[in-house]
């Protein structure tokens, strides 16, 4: 295809950091950024959790002058979220490990800093709520290094600063890290080529249509121009800054919203950036063509299949509810996720899964529409709906075992060797034996062997144990009635068990 544009000769500058917060579910990462961008994020998070990956500007005056621009991304930090998390450390420069100075290092703190490795991305360690009385930096600093995050001065060279997101202390201190590190890594971009980044995400919006979240991690953005991301495109005709503004332009390290998608774009993918419509749909017929190719047949299995429809505020979310999903393991069901979408749970959502037994529709941050649950009632549909992604991931636990067909185990608890056949009535015999090992019990069933050979299955019907009758017997000779259509003689051996259902 032939350029339209001259080549325009390459205009490399220094392209400031993007910087993710990761760290433990309570230590502070939110109360941070907020401090940060001098807003409240964490009073519009159910739970005072962040649940949506979002992106926003932090300009910063070093302590030698220079005027500085930083890109934060917020990741969320409970368990759940691992995903989106990921994503995060994926796409940034530099990584802030905030670890509180009142409880050190926590497993969601190791698990982040296994991201920040996986990514290849330099680190600062922020000890935070160091105004808080059983704050204990010393403690905080040991419990990294016994964790081998091996921090400057304790025999390491990770940087880090003590500070306190809620006071606003050390925070200066912290940007300054930021910059200094970012300076080594010499980050550089091109603002002369089209941008091409990052969708960090994607929703329905019920007012504007399909919007996403988009990093540009190198060249210019402007209005005019089409983005394209996997199979789905979209006009630059409203973009905005990350304060909601409208902009024409946006360039390096830069995160903007843009309206008009075809379609919810994937979060996590690449976009590129084209002149025209044509040239838009052109590499989506290419991407579709590739993606067709590239799919492998699925596996078949005789296993009960529990069928679930997932609804959600935002693509990132739906990621994470999968992700708990993944985690479900059972050799005796199938969860399988027959849809999955953004927006409000509709009738057409009650009609999609009504005809499939045991289905069930699970919300996040979404509403049920009215005719919707109506109809869930009428045809006994299960719609369950939650804000709090650790209270989803417990139901969803408690809702899918619950509908896990039963499995019926034998527990052997004893042997014992028949000495005499007395009699037999109506398929009631009556036997002489000794215990040989464990016990035998009323009412139990047994297992009737033959040189170790199943021949059959019995119940006890009476035991007597010095002419008294027993409950049980633990050990030397007794008689019993054993209630069997085998034929038994001296010399077999019952194993009698009980049946647990798991």
């Amino acid at each position: 295809m032939a350029k339209k544009s001259k080549q325009q000769t390459p205009n490399l500058v220094k392209r400031p950091p993007v910087v993710v917060v990761m760290g433990h579910i309570d230590h502070g990462k939110s109360t941070l950024l907020d401090t940060l961008r001098k807003s409240n994020v964490v009073g519009g998070e159910a739970g005072g959790i962040t649940q949506h990956l979002s992106a926003y500007v932090v300009p910063h005056k070093t302590k030698d002058g220079a005027e500085e621009r930083i890109t934060f991304l917020d990741t969320p930090g409970h368990a759940a979220f691992q995903k989106m998390r990921l994503r995060g450390a994926d796409v940034a420069d530099v990584a802030i490990l905030v670890v509180s100075a009142e409880d050190g290092v926590k497993p969601q703190t190791l698990e982040a800093l296994e991201s920040i490795k996986a990514a290849k991305i330099p680190f600062i360690v922020a000890i935070n709520k160091i105004d808080k009385p059983s704050a204990d930096i010393p403690r905080t600093q040991a419990s990294l290094i016994e964790n081998e995050i091996y921090i400057e001065g304790m025999g390491g060279d990770i940087p880090w600063v003590p500070i306190s997101a809620k006071a606003s202390t050390g925070i200066a201190d912290l940007l300054d890290l930021v910059i200094l590190t970012a300076d080594l890594a010499e980050l550089t971009g091109d603002t002369s080529v089209p941008a091409v980044g990052k969708v960090l995400e994607g929703k329905m919006d019920a007012k504007r249509g399909n919007t996403a979240t988009l990093l540009i991690t190198n060249g210019t953005l402007k209005s005019g121009q089409y983005v394209v991301t996997g199979d789905v495109y979209s006009p630059v005709r409203i973009m905005e800054d990350f304060q909601g503004k409208a902009v024409k332009e946006a360039s390096l390290s830069t995160p903007v919203g843009i309206v008009g998608f075809s379609d919810i774009p994937a979060v996590g993918g690449t976009f590129i950036t084209v002149a025209n419509k044509k040239e838009a749909e052109a590499i989506i017929s290419a991407n579709k063509a590739a993606h067709e190719t590239t799919k492998t047949p699925t596996k078949r299995s005789n296993l009960p299949t529990i069928p679930i429809l997932i609804k959600a505020d935002v693509l990132g979310t739906l990621d994470a509810i999968e992700h708990e999903l993944e985690k479900f393991e059972s050799d005796r069901i199938i969860v399988r996720v027959i849809d999955k979408g953004v927006g409000d749970i509709s009738v057409s959502d009650v009609q999609n899964v009504s005809a499939t037994e045991d289905a069930i529709i699970v919300g996040f941050n979404v509403k049920v529409e009215r005719p919707a649950k109506d109809l869930a009632d009428r045809l006994g549909v299960e719609i369950d709906t939650f804000n709090i992604i650790y209270e989803l991931s417990e139901w969803l636990e408690t809702a899918l075992k619950s509908r896990t067909p039963k499995k019926e185990e034998e527990i052997v608890t004893g042997s014992v060797k028949i000495l005499k056949h007395f009699s037999v009535q109506k398929n009631i015999h009556v036997l002489g034996g000794r215990v040989e090992e464990g016990v035998i019990k009323m009412n139990q069933r047994v297992n009737i062997l033959r040189r170790d050979i199943p021949i059959g299955k019995g119940t006890i019907k009476n035991l007597q144990q010095m002419k008294s009758d027993v409950q049980q017997v633990n050990e030397g000779e007794f008689g019993m009635q054993l209630e069997t259509k085998a034929e038994i003689a001296p010399g077999d051996h019952l194993k009698p068990f009980d049946t647990v259902v798991t």
